[in-house]
């Protein structure tokens, strides 16, 4: 069932008026440090007490369409009695609308509720008063379920989408192809919810509002694991073997469920990675001056990619896949978070790409696991050596690698290509946000460009 925004209501502009100041302090909200113009797009009623609002926020370049749900409820500190277990506190409230509190509904009960009514899918036995938000994500706010209140583990994690977009979302379209192609690999989907509301140009467009999944029992955080075994000096490289082969079998999955792209043809891929690289070194120097030095050494990785006479077919891949999106769970690696960068337009995050992509993002994520966990020098090399050449051993060992027409060096080229406009993209980021840890994607550009 598609849900239809309504044009904004007195109570919708309201309700914006009472969170216009609460807003720009999220994580989830993209125009930081800015003054961004806010405007409604339009409301959902899921339940009486319930309210969804679409928030379009500008910026700059910064142009995107926010979910807000939002749960009017009794004052504070009184209890809701129509939902078991809630109740209202002062740091609960972000408004006051017509004598009543504002509370931000992603975890609240009453929104989990009528969610899970208006939702698609086969659906699970879980408990809305088990409602609790996962901390410190940065993009979208996910809430962990159980089946009951003293249930032995949570059973579901519902993801709402802060940003929306038009069309299909990755993170709920992809595992639902994976799943339906025998992936054993991803957390199953249960529950989706699809909206239709006014496009930019007053069209309408229609869209994922949040996903349910299978919540991973006893799962632990692949970059937080990474870093807890290099703090303790020990070898990555067994985890990191069946990483690998979990990855290679995804992306053959990706194949069985979407196919390969035969829109481009084989002699554009090597010129296309190589020109992208070069435009990413362009644009990285611009931002970092001091990467200037590594222009022999990005040049020389340039020639050598278009050097190679074709490059493998390009498929659906994750996109964005570092350790960061895989979970452990007892034996056993499952690959999570199929979105992408949520404020990139959709058709970037769903094109076909290079497999090899997300091996790069892997890469460089163990570099990251090494020096947050406090290895340096020949400790360090030492350590992420070992696990990118298990993880590598992985992911061509699962016999599902696409080869580059069966050249295992033209194959190193493309993905020493893809590690490198990763590492260019971590200096930007790195310079502009966490300046501390600038040397790590530098001593990245030193071993792949030096």
């Amino acid at each position: 069932m598609t849900l239809i925004v309504t044009p904004p209501d007195d109570l919708d502009v309201a309700l914006l008026d009472a969170v216009r100041d609460w807003l720009p302090g999220r994580r989830w909200f993209p125009a930081k440090g800015t003054q961004a113009e806010l405007a409604l797009v339009g409301g959902l009623a899921l339940a009486d007490d319930v309210r969804v609002l679409l928030v379009r926020a500008k910026a700059g370049s910064i142009d995107a369409v926010l979910q807000v749900p939002l749960v009017l409820a009794p004052a504070t500190g009184e209890h809701d009695g129509g939902h078991a277990g809630a109740t209202t506190s002062p740091t609960d409230v972000v408004g006051h609308v017509g004598g009543r509190a504002v509370v931000d509904g992603a975890a609240h009960p009453a929104f989990v509720a009528a969610w899970l009514a208006a939702a698609d899918g086969p659906g699970a036995p879980v408990d809305p008063s088990t409602a609790r938000a996962v901390s410190g994500e940065q993009s979208n706010t996910s809430v962990i379920l159980r089946a009951a209140p003293d249930a032995p583990a949570p059973a579901a994690i519902l993801k709402v989408l802060r940003a929306v977009a038009a069309g299909e979302n990755p993170d709920v379209d992809v595992p639902r192809h994976l799943v339906d192609v025998g992936s054993a690999d991803v957390p199953a989907p249960l529950a989706w919810l699809q909206a239709r509301w006014p496009g930019a140009s007053g069209e309408p467009v229609e869209g994922y509002l949040g996903a349910m999944s299978a919540f991973v029992p006893q799962a632990q955080d692949g970059f937080e694991l990474a870093c807890d075994v290099a703090r303790r000096g020990e070898p990555f490289g067994d985890l990191a073997r069946e990483l690998g082969a979990v990855v290679a079998g995804v992306h053959a999955d990706l194949v069985r469920a979407f196919g390969t792209d035969a829109a481009t043809a084989p002699q554009d891929g090597p010129e296309q990675v190589a020109a992208a690289v070069a435009n990413r070194f362009a644009w990285a120097v611009s931002a970092v001056p001091q990467l200037t030095r590594f222009a022999p050494g990005v040049e020389a990785v340039v020639a050598q990619v278009r050097a190679l006479d074709v490059a493998p077919p390009r498929q659906r891949v994750h996109g964005d896949l570092h350790l960061g999106q895989v979970l452990r769970s007892g034996s056993r690696w499952f690959v999570t978070d199929f979105e992408g960068e949520p404020l990139a337009p959709l058709a970037a995050r769903t094109r076909p790409d290079l497999a090899l992509r997300d091996v790069a993002g892997m890469l460089r994520s163990l570099d990251y696991a090494a020096a947050v966990a406090g290895l340096t020098g020949d400790a360090a090399q030492s350590w992420t050596d070992a696990a990118r050449a298990a993880l590598l051993d992985g992911y061509a060992g699962a016999a599902v690698a696409q080869p580059v027409d069966g050249d295992a060096d033209g194959r190193a080229v493309l993905l020493r290509a893809l590690e490198l406009d990763k590492t260019l993209y971590e200096a930007v980021y790195e310079s502009r946000n966490r300046p501390t840890w600038l040397p790590i994607p530098l001593a990245g550009l030193e071993r792949l460009a030096g």
